[in-house]
C-alpha cells in the first residue's frame, strides 16, 4: 500500500523503526496529525530476532516493524517510504525534503532514524553482521553462549567487549588487529579471566557453509572461532538535520556520534525532538520504543502549549484596549455597588 503525503502534518517522524513508529502511534492517539517517513534500512535488519522486548521476546526484526506498521495506521498515522534529505525552517514549523523532490510540511520533527555501524573492511564480515558477527551480549550473547568467541579490536570499546562476552563463553580470544596489545592493569585483567590474546591483523573471515569458522591473521594461520564480536563505531544518521544547525558530535566514550538530547529527547533546536539509537547508542528495542513515546508525549504537550496561546490570543482579539479598560471598569463598578 503507496500512502500519499499531504501538505503538512502536526508532527513528521523521520525513521520508521521501534522508536519512530512508537512515538507515532503515541501522537496518532493523542489525535495529532503524524507521518512517518522511512527509509527502510534498519540497522537490526540482519538479525535473527529481537531479544529482551517483553512479550515478544524472539520476534523477527520485520515482523514488529510490520505489526507496529500497522498499530500506528489503525490510529490514522501515515507511513510512508522516502529518504529525508534536508529538514529547515519554514515560517513558524519546518520543510522536510524528500530524495525522490517530494516535500512536507510540519510544526514538530521527531528524528528516530537511529545508527550505522561502520564495519571493519575485512572480506566475510559484513555478510556475517547480526549472525556470526555480531556487537552486542544482551541482543546476541545468549545465541552465542558457550561457543568460541573471538573479539576483533577495533577502538576504546574493545576491550570492555572482551570482558562483557566472557560473562557468556569461557572461550574468549582478544585479537589486537589494528589496536596495540593490552598492557599493564587491561592485560592482568584478561589474563585472569582466561582470555586469550592473539596480536597482529585480521585479514579476512573464514566462512565455510555460510558458517564463521575462523579468523585469517596476516601471517597466513587460521585461528579457530565459532563467533566474533566487533565494538565497531556507530555514527548517528542525522545529515538531513545540517541546516538547521543541529549535528551529531562524538559520543564520551569513544563509541561513535551521537545527536545530543536532553532526557525527553528534546534538542537544543525548538521543535525538534530525538528518540531511540540516534541519541542514545546503547538503547535496545525496548528502550528506543520507549524514549519515542517519552519524546511523543512531550511533542505533545508542546503543541498543547502553543495551541493555548493562540487560543487566548484569537479569544481576546475581539476586544480593543479601550473596550477592554471598560468592561473593567464596569466589573469594578459592579464590585462596589455589591453586584
Amino acid at each position: 500500500m503507496t500512502e500519499q503525503l499531504r501538505d503538512g502534518y502536526d508532527v513528521v517522524v523521520v525513521g520508521g523503526g521501534a522508536a519512530g513508529l512508537s512515538g507515532a502511534l503515541t501522537l496518532a492517539r493523542a489525535r495529532r496529525s503524524v507521518v512517518v517517513i522511512d527509509a527502510g534500512s534498519p540497522r537490526n535488519a540482519p538479525a535473527a530476532g529481537v531479544h529482551g522486548l517483553l512479550g515478544r521476546e524472539g520476534i523477527s526484526p520485520g515482523e514488529l516493524l510490520e505489526r507496529g506498521r500497522a498499530e500506528a495506521r489503525g490510529y490514522g498515522a501515515s507511513v510512508v517510504s522516502g529518504a529525508v534529505v534536508a529538514v529547515t525552517r519554514d515560517d513558524d514549523g519546518f520543510a522536510v525534503a524528500l530524495a525522490d523532490g517530494r516535500a512536507v510540511r510540519a510544526r514538530r520533527i521527531l528524528v528516530a532514524t537511529g545508527l550505522v555501524d561502520e564495519l571493519p573492511d575485512l572480506p566475510g564480515l559484513r555478510e556475517q553482521w547480526g549472525r556470526g558477527v555480531v556487537h552486542c551480549p544482551y541482543c546476541h550473547g545468549w545465541e552465542i553462549r558457550d561457543q568460541a568467541i573471538g573479539v576483533l579490536a577495533v577502538g576504546p570499546n574493545s576491550m570492555h567487549q572482551a570482558l562483557m562476552f566472557r560473562q557468556w563463553s569461557d572461550d574468549i580470544t582478544y585479537f589486537t588487529h589494528t589496536m596495540p596489545p593490552p598492557s599493564g592493569a587491561d592485560a592482568e585483567k584478561l589474563a585472569a579471566r582466561g582470555i586469550r590474546v592473539v596480536t597482529g591483523a585480521v585479514v579476512s573471515l573464514e566462512i565455510i557453509d555460510d558458517r564463521l569458522v575462523g579468523l585469517r591473521m596476516s601471517d597466513g594461520r587460521v585461528v579457530g572461532r565459532e563467533a566474533l564480536a566487533v565494538g565497531a563505531p556507530m555514527v548517528a544518521r542525522a545529515g538531513f538535520l545540517a541546516a538547521l544547525g543541529l549535528s551529531a558530535v562524538p559520543h564520551p566514550s569513544g563509541m561513535g556520534e551521537f545527536v545530543p538530547a536532553d532526557p525527553t529527547g528534546r534538542t537544543e533546536v525548538p521543535g525538534v525532538w530525538i528518540a531511540g539509537n540516534v541519541g542514545d547508542m546503547t538503547a535496545q528495542v525496548g528502550a528506543a520504543a520507549a524514549a519515542g513515546v517519552l519524546a511523543a508525549a512531550q511533542i505533545n504537550a508542546d503543541l498543547i502549549i502553543e495551541e493555548t496561546d493562540q487560543a487566548v490570543a484569537a479569544y481576546r482579539e475581539p476586544f480593543s484596549a479601550e473596550s477592554e479598560a471598560q468592561v473593567c471598569e464596569r466589573v469594578l463598578g459592579d464590585r462596589r455597588h455589591g453586584m
